[in-house]
């Protein structure tokens, strides 16, 4: 595969409100993570270790405390010109609102998009725990000659109501999404589980930008999971990356390839804390 220019436009604007007190002064993303480290620490070393090095990163609440935390530990630059971190605060730089909704957020910032000329558009969510070789799906996109890719992960079934729900056929090509379902689409041949979105996504930066547009006039919650997908699945080729896939070099005996934990709730944030410790951790990122 011949190298392409990819760009990282990283969502960490969430507020967190299920995590307070934690995010009493602070976003969600800036909340401390096994000891020294932030949230955000987990995306951006699962990219850069990835060899994507140009990433904005997308804030709006209480950022100050993620503005400095990037400035003191992720300066990646220097006389590399296409390798930066850069926090972008929300700058109502198309009308007078915030962010409107996920979608929104990139729309507002496409120009940041449009003066890198990427051929791929990554966009990661800031606010989960996971390690990922991102490459390896990147490999998938081109191989399945994709405009869009979603990463899932598989679920059981009784658990898939929690998350945006992925349907594909057998070559994991997406023919349906749909947020939070009473009745989830399961896994062809696999009957017991579901594929939950793990809300990072690859696309065709020309796609990106023609869909966005679109959206930004129509009345949606100008969101990826209830509105760019879900259209995108009828017109477009929106193939889905099994995270079973995903291989990191050097995992410790006993970690789990596939581990992914949102960490939406105190009880949540303590469990994911607590992977992390014991002779064989679930999960280890140092």
């Amino acid at each position: 595969m011949a190298r392409k220019r990819i760009i990282a436009m990283v969502m960490a604007g969430g507020k967190g409100t299920r995590l307070g007190p934690l995010t009493q002064e602070r976003a969600k993303p800036a909340v401390p993570f096994g000891g020294k480290y932030r949230v955000i620490d987990l995306v951006l070393s699962n990219l850069v270790n990835s060899g994507i090095h140009s990433i904005y990163v997308l804030t709006q609440f209480k950022s100050q405390s993620l503005t400095e935390h990037l400035r003191n530990g992720w300066s990646i630059g220097g006389y590399m010109r296409e390798a930066f971190v850069t926090p972008v605060p929300a700058q109502m730089r198309r009308g007078g609102d915030w962010y409107r909704g996920t979608a929104d957020a990139i729309y507002q910032n496409l120009h940041l998009v449009e003066s890198s000329r990427p051929d791929i558009v990554a966009v990661f969510g800031g606010d989960h725990i996971y390690r990922m070789d991102v490459s390896l799906m990147v490999r998938f996109h081109f191989q399945k000659e994709a405009e869009a890719t979603v990463a899932a992960i598989p679920v059981p079934r009784e658990e898939a109501y929690r998350y945006g729900v992925l349907q594909v056929d057998q070559d994991w090509r997406a023919v349906g999404f749909v947020e939070k379902p009473a009745d989830p689409p399961t896994i062809p041949g696999q009957p017991g589980m579901a594929l939950a979105s793990m809300g990072n996504y690859l696309f065709d930066q020309r796609v990106l930008v023609e869909e966005l547009s679109r959206d930004a006039s129509a009345d949606s919650e100008h969101d990826f999971g209830r509105t760019i997908l879900p259209a995108m699945i009828a017109r477009r080729r929106v193939y889905v990356y099994d995270f079973r896939r995903n291989r990191i070099p050097g995992m410790l005996p006993g970690e789990d390839n596939t581990y992914w934990r949102d960490i939406g709730t105190i009880e949540a944030y303590y469990e994911a804390n607590m992977d992390l410790k014991g002779p064989t951790p679930l999960f280890s990122f140092y």
